[in-house]
């Protein structure tokens, strides 16, 4: 392995963040994440309730959307603590960006402060109309 992509590997709950050395620490998310176990998968989860019913606004839905993922997780026998990936899909970037302290607090009251690798994408609509926020989650049960 060459100096440059050599990892600063640390050990998290059976996963193992992957840094590369001299790279700038991630804010809010990982890099990469080494894992081994068993593998938990969600299709796009959006941020209706039990009912069908969305939440009203852009951080409410996120919230609900983390509760929602969250669930699902534990039907697999997976925590948020076993997040290996994220990505979100939104409809409004801007909408986002102008919500980070409060999307922030909303991400740490219901995963806690396991950062997985993550990827944001916008898109042009979901396929759920009132939907502003999609995520897919993967999660990994250490062995």
């Amino acid at each position: 392995m060459s100096t440059m992509m050599k990892s600063e590997a640390t050990a998290t709950g059976g996963l193992q963040v992957l840094q590369p050395s001299g790279w700038p620490q991630p804010k809010g998310y990982a890099n990469g994440i080494m894992a081994d176990g068993r593998l938990v998968v969600t299709g796009g989860v959006v941020g209706w309730d039990s009912a069908g019913r969305f939440a009203d606004g852009f951080v409410a839905q996120v919230r609900q959307t983390l509760e929602n993922i969250v669930a699902i997780l534990a039907e697999g026998g997976a925590r948020p603590d076993h997040l290996v990936r994220l990505t979100w899909y939104v409809v409004d970037m801007d909408e986002y960006t102008a919500n980070l302290k409060a999307l922030g607090k909303a991400y740490r009251e219901v995963v806690g402060t396991h950062y997985p690798s993550m990827a944001l994408v916008q898109v042009v609509r979901l396929v759920e109309p009132s939907a502003r926020v999609e995520i897919e989650a993967t999660a990994v049960v250490p062995r």
